[in-house]
């Protein structure tokens, strides 16, 4: 199945191209998993201002771990933000363990290391990037693009 469209209420970068002028883009990204069954992310790109950019949907069939399914939304997330040339971006998340995991560069759990390992590529090539955890409550407009996108497969 084709992923979702994604969804731009602007046409250009709300700041030029590659996100300069020093202004960083706010990445959401949540994930959200309906057991025996499929999961989903979403991820909502916002300006410095915290208006929403872009918003999209991600499926990850026949997964039902929190855990990796947090990780591959937030690779996902990543690397749209790569695609659209962005360059100074901070991504935002409720998964308290694996942002610790990235902050720390550990990447010992087995089950999980090979994405820990590409995410924490990523940072290290980008400088402009950054992870940090919000709670839940501030993470909630993600959250809710992620439970939009599970009945859409």
């Amino acid at each position: 199945m084709a992923a979702p469209p994604t969804v731009a209420p602007h046409e250009a970068h709300p700041l030029g191209h590659g996100g300069g002028g020093g202004n960083r883009i706010v990445c959401m990204w949540d994930g959200a998993v309906r057991r025996g069954s499929h999961s989903a992310g979403g991820v909502v790109l916002m300006t410095p201002q915290r208006d929403v950019w872009l918003v999209k949907g991600v499926h990850f069939p026949c997964l039902d771990d929190p855990m990796v399914v947090e990780l591959l939304v937030l690779r996902e997330a990543v690397v749209w933000c790569l695609e659209l040339g962005l360059s100074e971006v901070s991504f935002e998340g409720d998964a308290k363990v694996i942002i610790d995991k990235i902050n720390q560069a550990d990447v010992r759990n087995n089950r999980v290391g090979a994405v820990l390992e590409e995410l924490l590529q990523y940072f290290r090539s980008h400088a402009g990037f950054s992870v940090r955890f919000v709670g839940r409550r501030s993470n909630r407009v993600a959250h809710s693009v992620a439970r939009k996108a599970l009945p859409l497969y």
